[in-house]
């Protein structure tokens, strides 16, 4: 077998695995959508297809009508937003200052990001919640944020010091020597160079914030988030509502996967540096 024969086997065969995996991990949530969007007869049968054969909206008007979607989304969507904004401000300079740090104090810095992770989220959210109660954040927007980015911070730190230690200090070299002080040449040249890697943690710590839930069962009581809510939903055993909550549960996360993925371009820093 040739040498371009081998790269093209290797390459229907990758190509092959990855509809392999997109075919399995599309199928649960197609499934999902269909039944909430099929009637009762189709699916609590001996033997439901897996082609829809009809469509009904009496599920996701059910949802809609029932007075317990907007401001559990609504509420979802200002915590993640949130999270993700704060996180972004707070870690992306404290994660550039460690990156530019010694090798051996970086290690020591990124050993301890791992140790908080280490924590399981039910052993601190008791205290927290306590701690909250006190100061009256519990059942609020800011309790929940505050909460998350406990999480989170470490988290995103973990990925931005990594993002920031692979960009060439000739980069920051040459802006100086331009006369660029230390904070145009952070906003203008670090920042946006850094933006592949600032758009995959902003995506995960919004993912992460939307789909927690732990934090939400302990500080929310009146008002739940959008998980809390299909999580009650399961346990009262409402089997189409429970598909068509889950489904616009996974809308925003499309929204927002799609909206970011254009950042992610593995030659972003193609000719940043030249000579």
């Amino acid at each position: 077998m040739t040498l371009a024969n081998r790269k093209l086997l290797n390459k229907v065969l990758l190509a092959i695995v990855a509809i392999l995996i997109g075919t399995v991990m599309i199928i649960p949530v197609y499934i999902l959508v269909k039944v909430s969007f099929s009637d009762p007869g189709e699916i609590l049968t001996q033997h439901p297809t897996l082609l829809p054969h009809s469509f009904t909206l009496e599920h996701w008007q059910e949802v809609l009508a029932s007075g317990n979607l907007w401001e559990p989304l609504k509420k979802s969507l200002i915590v993640a937003t949130s999270t993700t904004v704060i996180s972004i401000l707070v870690v992306s300079p404290a994660a550039y200052s460690i990156a530019r740090m010694s090798r051996k104090v970086k290690y020591i810095f990124i050993i301890t990001l791992f140790l908080t992770k280490m924590f399981p989220v039910v052993g601190i959210a008791l205290p927290i919640s306590i701690t909250f109660l006190k100061w009256n954040l519990l059942d609020t927007n800011l309790g929940l944020i505050l909460a998350n980015l406990i999480g989170q911070i470490p988290f995103m730190a973990w990925i931005l010091v990594s993002t920031f230690s692979s960009l060439p200090v000739d980069l920051e070299e040459a802006a100086a020597i331009d006369g660029g002080n230390k904070l145009q040449i952070l906003m203008r040249i670090v920042f946006p160079a850094a933006g592949q890697g600032i758009a995959v943690a902003a995506m995960y710590v919004w993912l992460n914030s939307w789909n927690e839930f732990t934090y939400a069962l302990y500080l929310s009581l009146t008002t739940r988030t959008l998980p809390l809510t299909v999580y009650y939903y399961v346990q009262r055993g409402g089997f189409f509502q429970q598909a068509a909550y889950s489904t616009i549960l996974a809308i925003p996360v499309i929204i927002v996967t799609f909206i970011l993925q254009r950042y992610l371009k593995s030659d972003y820093l193609t000719g940043a540096v030249k000579g």
